[in-house]
């Protein structure tokens, strides 16, 4: 007995594929920028510093890839990721300007 299946159409696939690249780069991204900008800012010793940036980050991405398949749309997870790392970033360059580094 043989069975149809329809294909999926293209945009579709390409949505998806938009999506997980969203939460794998961008969401890397934004993570590491978290962490940076926590532990430039953080008033503690540097390594300790260090550890709970880090141990941030992983919230960070679990949070960005849960973003990224809850949106309605790929251009949606895109925009959530870039805005919050171009604002990390300019928070960890104040930092580093700052002399926080």
């Amino acid at each position: 007995m043989k069975v149809k299946t329809r294909a999926l159409p293209v945009s579709y696939r390409l949505a998806v594929t938009s999506r997980v690249l969203a939460a794998v780069v961008g969401g890397y991204v934004v993570a590491a920028l978290a962490s940076v900008s926590v532990t430039l800012w953080l008033p503690m010793p540097r390594a300790e510093a260090v550890v709970t940036g880090m141990m941030i980050s992983f919230l960070v991405y679990l949070c960005a890839v849960l973003w990224c398949f809850a949106c309605r749309s790929a251009w949606q997870a895109w925009y959530g990721l870039i805005v919050p790392a171009l604002v990390l970033a300019a928070v960890s360059g104040v930092a580093y300007w700052m002399g926080r580094a």
